[in-house]
């Protein structure tokens, strides 16, 4: 989690960790109020670490040249970031999960609400879990997911051992939830067993998603079986799993014979949606949203084209910007992302928020309320004597900045207060640098309460948490973390 929160965005990494996390705590009869906001909390530190770890850092650099500062290279805020995520990841460990809730009735109402399907892939020619035991190929404990038996001709394999060997051919027999369903079905060389002629190759995958279907009672599908409907044919799809309210279906997936209600996951082709919305053969056509082909023939192209990115801004060779849109421009021009994804990803709350930035700031400085605050913060400083004074300043910005981002945004709290950490340094006439530093790593220090950083919202309602949850666990946290950044950062960038 840390080291993949420093170069990519926060609130992804943790929304896709949750389902996860939720899952490995029902099987294993864990809260996860236990584990949820040591997820967000490791996440926030993580993105300390690097210039691109959190978008709050690129709106304080971007703000620092504007301001005619030098920007900062990708692992400069590393030197104090590092042990600062460390300091943090000491406290969860071994402190934190002392003051975590433990939340077993919520694990309840969790297990109850989760819907199980069950699905039947059929192992092709080139799989990479071919020649595998069960436990090498990862089937052994997976989360949310249970391998329930292996179907090897008229031999079956039930229950699954851990030492027992794939083999082209095999069926395999899951049971589980959606998301941990659609996990499964991205291993090339799996592909539904009621339909043993469907295409995994990726080229073939392009344009295909998932989607669930409800068969609906005045359906020509009831009383059919899944092999028998020939859903190929008649609607250009692979029946990849099947829910049946809280029954367990212990036949194969192509012996199933549908019935009113039987929910079905269903991959399909890109106009499957238009074309059958309105079908009586179903009560629902519903998209899963969070499911696209994984385009592995690419994996070895975004990878080079990221580790140049890493790199080029490492050395300074290329200006950051210039070489973060070139390298965009290859990943949709070599095919490793569409035009439409792309366009999708690009956060441009992040955008507008940098170029308010420069107008908040000019405001703030015309109005005189900078040159206020300056003074006043350093006229506090200085009642520890002339030469504490910049130590104190900084300190005292560190909590300031603190407390302000657990109320507003901590992009709001970084630009609101980038311009009295500039103007302070200018009266105590010392370097503007730590202030800086200090002013990216309050901002990302929202551990009090759930509002002051988007993943400590998403965690909020799986984990069942109430607001004093976060102060009994963040208070300290946010207090440990105010010594380290203190004391480290005049270190590092001496005034």
């Amino acid at each position: 989690m840390l080291p993949a929160s420093a170069f990519l965005n926060n609130t992804p990494i943790v929304a896709m960790f949750v389902p996860m996390v939720t899952d490995w705590c029902r099987r294993h009869r864990v809260s996860p109020s236990k584990l949820l906001i040591p997820l967000s909390f490791f996440a926030i530190l993580g993105g300390t670490c690097t210039l691109i770890g959190t978008s709050t850092n690129l709106v304080v650099n971007g703000l620092m040249i504007k301001s005619d500062q030098e920007g900062m290279s990708l692992f400069e805020i590393s030197s104090v970031g590092l042990p600062y995520a460390i300091v943090g990841f000491l406290y969860l460990y071994f402190v934190g999960q002392r003051l975590l809730p433990d939340r077993k009735g919520f694990l309840e109402q969790l297990t109850e609400t989760r819907r199980e399907y069950l699905a039947e892939m059929q192992v092709q020619p080139g799989c990479r879990l071919i020649g595998q035991t069960v436990q090498e190929a990862g089937l052994r404990h997976l989360t949310g997911l249970f391998l329930i038996e292996i179907n090897r001709g008229e031999e079956i394999l039930s229950p699954v051992g851990p030492d027992d060997r794939i083999e082209t051919g095999d069926h395999l027999v899951f049971t589980g939830i959606l998301s941990s369903i659609i996990e499964i079905e991205r291993i090339g060389g799996l592909v539904p067993a009621g339909d043993p002629s469907y295409e995994f190759a990726p080229k073939a995958q392009r344009g295909r998603r998932l989607c669930e279907v409800v068969i609906s009672e005045s359906s020509p599908l009831i009383g059919k079986t899944i092999r028998d409907a020939d859903f190929r044919a008649a609607f250009g799809a692979a029946v990849v799993a099947v829910h049946r309210g809280g029954a367990r279906i212990k036949l194969k997936v192509g012996d199933i014979e549908l019935r009113p209600g039987d929910t079905l996951l269903l991959q399909v082709g890109p106009h499957f949606l238009r074309a059958h919305r309105n079908d009586p053969s179903f009560y629902l056509v519903s998209a899963v949203d969070d499911w696209r082909p994984l385009r592995r023939d690419r994996a070895w192209i975004a990878l080079a084209l990221f580790v140049a990115l890493i790199v080029t801004m490492t050395v300074g060779w290329v200006p950051v910007a210039v070489m973060a849109i070139l390298v965009a421009l290859l990943m949709v021009a070599l095919d490793c992302i569409s035009p439409g994804d792309a366009r999708r990803s690009v956060e441009y709350q992040v955008i507008i928020t940098i170029a308010a930035a420069f107008a908040i700031g000019a405001a703030l400085q015309n109005t005189g309320v900078v040159d206020f605050l300056a003074e006043k913060l350093v006229a506090v400083s200085r009642l520890c004597g002339s030469d504490w004074g910049p130590y104190v300043s900084l300190a005292v910005v560190y909590l300031v900045v603190s407390i302000l981002t657990e109320l507003v945004t901590n992009n709001a709290a970084a630009i609101l207060m980038f311009p009295v950490c500039l103007q302070t340094a200018a009266i105590h006439d010392v370097s503007a640098r730590p202030f800086f530093i200090v002013l990216m790593l309050a901002a990302s220090a929202s551990f009090m309460t759930p509002i002051g950083y988007q993943t400590n919202m998403l965690v909020y309602g799986p984990g069942g948490y109430r607001f004093s949850d976060y102060f009994r666990i963040g208070a300290p946290l946010n207090l440990l973390l105010w010594v380290v950044a203190a004391v480290l950062t005049p270190w590092f960038w001496p005034f």
